[in-house]
C-alpha cells in the first residue's frame, strides 16, 4: 500500500457522486477554508477551488465517476490523488457517515500523509481498456447461456452432449432436440441470444484489432510469444498493466494480479488469509485463462501440471501455473525478452 505524503499549501478532499460533489479544503495547519456541496460540473469545481489552486492537491475516493475529475486536474495542472476504496476504512468504518463527514476525512487523510493511493490510469488508454473489459463481460454472458443449455440436458437426464456449442453447426443440431415445447422454447431463446452475442463480439474484436493503437508494439509481440496468449488476451494483459515499471518487484505485480494470497497473522498466530478482493480482477481472469490455453498442445506443460496436481490437486495446480505465468509476464515486460520454454519451470 502506498500513501500520498507530499506537502502542499491546500488539501482538497472530495466526496464524489454522479451529480454532486462535497468539497472540503484544508490549509496546511488543518483549518477548514471551504466546506460545501456543489454540482458535479467542471465550472462549479473550478469556481470552488480557484482561490486555492496556486498550491493545491485534490483527492477523491475511487469510484466510477473519477475520470472527469482526473482529466480536469490534468488540464489545469493540479495534483490529483485517487484514494483506494478498499483501504480507506477511516471513511467506511466511522460511527456516523455522510457526504460532509466523508469529504473532511478524505482531506484530513490527504493532509496527514495517510491517504492510500490507487493507480490513476492514463486518459489516452482508458477507453480501450474499458472496451476490452466490456467485451469480457459480454463473453461471460454468452458462456452463461451455453452453460444453461448443458444444464438443461442434465436436468432432463439426457445423454451427455459431445458438442462444442461455440460452433454454429453444432448449435443447429439442437433444433427440435427436446420433445417438450416449453423446454425447446427455452433452448431456442438461448441459441438466438448466443447468435446475437456472436455478431456483436465479432464486431468488437474486429474494431479492437483494426483500430486499437497499441501503446507498445514490442511488448505486445513479446506477450504473444507465450504459448496460448492470443490477440485479445495479450491486449487485455497489456492494457490492464499499462506500465510495468510501476511494480518494483515481481511480488508486487503478483499481488496486484490477485495471484497470491496474503496471510493474516496476529501475536504469532496465523488467522487465515485476507485481501482476496484487493487487486485487479481482470488480470486475475486473464492469467487464469492463459493457464488453460497454455496447456493446449503443450506436452511439457501438461506433464508439469500433472505433477503439481498429484501433490496439490487440480485446482491448486492451475493456480500455481497462473502465478508462474504472471511472473513470466513481469520478467518479459521488465527485461523485454521473449518467452523461453527452457527457463519456464525455474521462474
Amino acid at each position: 500500500m502506498k500513501f500520498y505524503n507530499h506537502q502542499h499549501k491546500y488539501y482538497c478532499g472530495i466526496d464524489l457522486h454522479a451529480r454532486s460533489l462535497y468539497v472540503c479544503i484544508l490549509d496546511s495547519t488543518g483549518k477548514q477554508v471551504k466546506h460545501r456541496n456543489i454540482m458535479a460540473r467542471p465550472e462549479d469545481l473550478m469556481k470552488a477551488i480557484e482561490k486555492f489552486n496556486d498550491d493545491l492537491v485534490i483527492a477523491v475516493e475511487c469510484m466510477f465517476t473519477w475520470y472527469w475529475v482526473a482529466d480536469f486536474c490534468e488540464e489545469h495542472h493540479i495534483k490529483f490523488v485517487l484514494g483506494h476504496a478498499l483501504y480507506m476504512k477511516a471513511i467506511h468504518g466511522g460511527k456516523a457517515k455522510n457526504d460532509k463527514i466523508d469529504s473532511h476525512k478524505i482531506a484530513t487523510l490527504l493532509r496527514g500523509g495517510m491517504l492510500p493511493m490507487a493507480y490513476v490510469y492514463p486518459k489516452k488508454n482508458r477507453a480501450t481498456r474499458d472496451l476490452l473489459r466490456r467485451r469480457t463481460h459480454l463473453m461471460r454472458k454468452r458462456a452463461e447461456l451455453m452453460a444453461h443449455i448443458v444444464n438443461l440436458n442434465s436436468q432432463y437426464n439426457l445423454p451427455e452432449m459431445a458438442l462444442d456449442l461455440r460452433q454454429q453447426k453444432n448449435r443447429d443440431s439442437l433444433k427440435n432436440h427436446y420433445s417438450e415445447l416449453s423446454v425447446q422454447k427455452s433452448v431456442d431463446l438461448d441459441l438466438s441470444l448466443i447468435a446475437f452475442y456472436d455478431d456483436h463480439l465479432s464486431s468488437i474484436e474486429w474494431y479492437i484489432e483494426k483500430t486499437t493503437k497499441i501503446t507498445d508494439y514490442q511488448n505486445y509481440m513479446l506477450l504473444r510469444s507465450i504459448p496460448g496468449v492470443g490477440l485479445i488476451l495479450a491486449l487485455i494483459i497489456l492494457y490492464e498493466i499499462n506500465d510495468i515499471s510501476r511494480f518494483k518487484r515481481v511480488q508486487d505485480f503478483a499481488s496486484y494480479a490477485r495471484l497470491v494470497k496474503c496471510t493474516k497473522e496476529s501475536g504469532g498466530k496465523k488467522l487465515g488469509t485476507s485481501g482476496s478482493k484487493i487487486g485487479n480482477a481482470h488480470l486475475k481472469w486473464a492469467f487464469s485463462e492463459a493457464a488453460i490455453l497454455f496447456l493446449r498442445g503443450n506436452p511439457e506443460a501438461q506433464e508439469y501440471v500433472e505433477k503439481l496436481a498429484n501433490k496439490h490437486g487440480k485446482a491448486k495446480a492451475l493456480s500455481i501455473l497462473a502465478h508462474k505465468l504472471g511472473r513470466v509476464v513481469y520478467i518479459i515486460l521488465k527485461r523485454r525478452i521473449a518467452f523461453d520454454a527452457n527457463k519456464f519451470v525455474t521462474v
